[in-house]
């Protein structure tokens, strides 16, 4: 029973991270029959109801009055304007370079929640901070083509930040209620708030391809329901600080994907402005090594044998 359960975490590791990095080749494919809106509102009318019956069958108790507020900022920002935004990036956008400028969103939450929350950010968090954003300007630049920040670039960047919001946003409700009744409420807000581009996306799909109506189901299931279900339970064992840290096997496995589904391959210069985002996002956030003290016994004089 103990080793059972002892996978029960690196399976949910890899599920979380396999299913999110899915997401970026995949939202390409799907692109090529639908608009970003459409996409996202049929997607997560998907996710949603998923959400919804799971909900209905283990009943956890309603959140308060008082916080369906932040919930509804959890689903507009995690959920709604996110995915506008990712969505629309992705049409101009290499898989690849998309999940490397997402991977600054953990650092952004830092700093939010420093400018914010009080939350103390260490001198290397800064330092780290400046390297990440230097790498993020090399991989916008050479993806809008010329010396200034592509369009498709800007919104990947405005979804990095809307994330890191949500991250920040969700917190406490996290805390309160619990990581899956707070995300299956999440996505349900969020498939309401993009209901607008629904009835678009429905006709949409009764003329797509086989090929686009399988990326939509695999968007629903696997990176918006099964995801973000198993990166709570990551988050819940270990916490987010040192859960946030599988985050940065993202961008590989993005790349990986995305060359097996789509044959995409990434430019020299992206791997370059990667790998400086990287390396600012593992200075900012590796937790530190502490000195464990070193206890002598009353009774031992220092010096002795």
């Amino acid at each position: 029973m103990k080793s059972r359960f002892s996978l029960v975490l690196p399976l949910c590791v890899v599920l979380a991270i396999v299913s999110w990095a899915s997401a970026y080749p995949v939202t390409r494919m799907a692109l090529q029959e639908m608009s970003p809106l459409p996409l996202a509102a049929t997607r997560y009318a998907l996710a949603g109801g998923i959400a919804l019956l799971w909900l209905l069958v283990t009943r956890p108790p309603l959140p308060a009055r008082k916080d369906w507020p932040q919930l509804i900022a959890c689903g507009a920002t995690g959920i709604a304007v996110y995915n506008i935004l990712f969505n629309s990036g992705e049409v101009t956008v290499s898989s690849g370079a998309t999940s490397l400028l997402l991977a600054a969103m953990p650092l952004i939450s830092a700093l939010l929640a420093s400018v914010f929350l009080g939350e103390r950010l260490l001198l290397r968090g800064w330092i780290g901070s400046l390297i990440s954003f230097i790498g993020v300007a090399l991989i916008s630049l050479n993806e809008g083509g010329g010396m200034h920040l592509g369009k498709g670039a800007v919104f990947i960047i405005g979804a990095a930040c809307c994330g890191a919001l949500y991250t920040n946003l969700q917190r406490r409700l996290i805390r309160k209620y619990g990581a899956l009744p707070v995300i299956a409420y999440v996505l349900i807000i969020g498939g309401i708030l993009l209901s607008p581009w629904l009835m678009a996306g429905i006709t949409r799909l009764e003329t797509a391809g086989a090929v686009t109506r399988w990326s939509v189901i695999e968007l629903a299931v696997l990176p918006a329901a099964l995801g973000y279900a198993a990166w709570g339970y990551v988050i819940g064992q270990l916490g987010a600080a040192r859960g946030v840290l599988f985050m940065y096997l993202l961008p590989p496995v993005t790349m990986l994907l995305a060359f097996a589904l789509s044959g995409e391959v990434p430019r020299w210069s992206t791997l370059e402005g990667g790998s400086v985002v990287m390396a600012g996002l593992a200075l900012a956030t590796f937790p530190a090594r502490r000195k464990v003290p070193v206890i002598v016994p009353e009774n031992v004089e220092l010096g002795e044998a």
